[in-house]
């Protein structure tokens, strides 16, 4: 059975009070994504705020005046990536919400979900426009697609794969709000419902129960999409016990988002940099790309928020950025087998060979990374500079094709990043 091919998801099962056992099947069937999913995982010291930032998401408020400085001023690569944005068709603040009462994504009903991921990047990226130029059309615009899901939406289905939506339009969408947050025509008590009664539940009972097969079953990029919805919206939320429970999850947690199984390898090239084998790097490129992406963003909203996830264990993740940048630059690195256990039984598995599946794999996540990394810690980031410059100037939704891959990100790193 391979990872994304479990059961659909059928009625909620009552939900697991017993001890967390990798591998171990614990109840029957699969995981409901709108079930009774249980008490959150014990936590550690408290890492949530006591004052909470605001914006304080992907974006905090020195990102959107710098970029509003830049802008105004013509300044490279500001300008260029504001360019970007005005071009494209989701920015335009005629764009219409199309909302939806049930997005379904996978199983045999129409595949909806490309609706919504659609909506989010045309809300995001009017919400940068208003903030860039002070123009409340765009902000009236993002709050409508806003208000109107937050109307409708009711629940997400289909099959495993709408643990996929959950994670990522999760975080994307609660992102969106958390800038709009203190806009007039934006009705923050209802969204704020939306993302804690049909988001949140699917991020907290994926990350408990791993749809109770083994823990090491899904893919690292599974668990950091529902760890960067579940931050998200805890920021949305001013909730500190979920932002415990997300900082936690990073830190220890037993699936492969966690820092110690997204990065189970470390070495040091021949020139002296540090690396950090990925946990997808052995099943092929773009899913390793998009998880530079995903554990960014995770850094991001923490670090907005005053806790450094970005300098961790020793900078694990810078070391994985570097290793994933430098293969998909054309450079060779090193490879450790990767074992793992698949399926209710952990079936043993194994890749013994990096793939070079889609190598060169472009996605809007590296600026992001190299402007934390290299202006604000001071570090040389040698491989995601040149995966920087092989991107160029970064686009979001819409500006890398149709397909779901091409919205698992928000971009506009230049836009929103450079300093």
């Amino acid at each position: 059975m391979s990872r994304d091919e479990l059961p659909p998801l059928i009625t909620p099962q009552p939900p697991h009070t017993g001890p967390s056992r990798r591998g171990i099947l614990r109840a029957a069937g699969g995981l409901a994504l709108a079930g009774a999913l249980g008490a959150a995982s014990a936590r550690s010291a408290s890492a949530a705020p006591t004052v909470w930032n605001h914006p304080g998401g992907i974006h905090h408020p020195g990102d959107i005046n710098r970029a509003r400085v830049k802008v105004a001023a013509y300044a490279e690569p500001w300008y260029s990536g504001w360019q970007l944005l005005t071009a494209n068709a989701h920015s335009a603040s005629t764009w219409t919400a199309n909302p939806q009462a049930i997005v379904y994504r996978g199983g045999s009903n129409t595949q909806n979900y490309p609706i919504l991921y659609n909506d989010i990047a045309a809300a995001y990226q009017n919400t940068l426009r208003w903030l860039i130029t002070g123009d409340t059309a765009y902000a009236d615009c993002a709050a409508a697609i806003c208000n109107a899901w937050s109307s409708t939406m009711t629940s997400i289905q289909g099959s495993t794969d709408g643990i996929l939506v959950a994670g990522l339009q999760g975080w994307q969408f609660a992102d969106v709000g958390e800038l709009l947050r203190d806009y007039s025509g934006f009705d923050l008590a209802a969204f704020q419902q939306l993302m804690l009664n049909v988001f949140y539940p699917i991020n907290h009972g994926f990350l408990r129960d791993h749809n109770f097969v083994c823990d090491s079953h899904y893919w690292a990029n599974w668990d950091l999409c529902n760890m960067s919805s579940l931050l998200a919206i805890s920021i949305l939320c001013e909730d500190g016990d979920k932002f415990d429970e997300a900082v936690t999850y990073f830190k220890s947690g037993v699936g492969n988002g966690a820092i110690g199984n997204a990065v189970p390898y470390l070495y040091t090239d021949d020139d002296g940099y540090e690396l950090g084998q990925w946990q997808e790097s052995g099943r092929d490129q773009g899913h390793s790309v998009m998880g530079m992406g995903q554990m960014g963003v995770f850094c991001e909203m923490a670090f907005n928020q005053g806790v450094d996830l970005y300098s961790y264990d020793d900078n694990r993740f810078f070391k994985a950025a570097q290793y994933v940048a430098k293969y998909n630059v054309g450079l060779d690195v090193p490879y450790t087998t990767y074992s793992w256990g698949s399926g209710t039984g952990c079936t043993y598995n194994e890749q013994t060979v990096i793939s070079s599946a889609s190598r060169g794999h472009i996605r809007p996540v590296w600026a992001m990374l190299h402007y934390h990394y290299n202006r604000i810690k001071g570090l040389d980031d040698k491989y995601i500079q040149a995966m920087v410059d092989l991107v160029g100037i970064e686009g979001g939704g819409g500006n890398y094709g149709s397909t779901s891959g091409g919205y698992d990100q928000l971009g506009f790193g230049q836009l929103m990043y450079a300093k």
